[in-house]
């Protein structure tokens, strides 16, 4: 599925998503087949978790230092919500936090940064 805008000046905007198998996600014009962590600026960066059940806690302590105000998690190609002890840091921090497939992850996360706003979206995208 494909998203608009393609570019928003200074921010990362997904542009499209695949469900897969394999799943992909186009950030710009960039294409990714691994997990990812897209804050709304900088750069993009490779997430470790290959698979929902191998979510650790410090995949989401990662997610916290990059210090933004909400976190968008994409659970892969179904609705799957992760232990709330695996959150814990992003609580602790007032972090909010909000999980959803990847295609809405992908959707809600563009709106999220159109309004500026500090997000992160953690994407899984199952390989393994």
């Amino acid at each position: 599925m494909r998203f608009q805008p393609d570019t928003l000046e200074g921010v990362n905007v997904v542009s499209r998503h695949e469900a897969g198998p394999p799943a992909r996600v186009w950030v710009g014009a960039t294409p990714f087949a691994a997990s990812l962590l897209v804050p709304w600026t900088g750069a993009v960066l490779p997430w470790e978790p290959a698979r929902f059940d191998a979510l650790e806690a410090a995949h989401f302590e990662r997610v916290a230092a990059l210090d933004p105000e909400v976190v968008i998690f994409g659970s892969g190609a179904r609705l799957r919500f992760p232990r709330p002890a695996l959150l814990r840091v992003l609580i602790d921090r007032g972090i909010g936090v909000e999980t959803m497939d990847l295609g809405a992850a992908c959707r809600t996360y563009n709106v999220l940064v159109s309004e500026r706003r500090a997000v992160v979206a953690a994407l899984l995208l199952e390989t393994a």
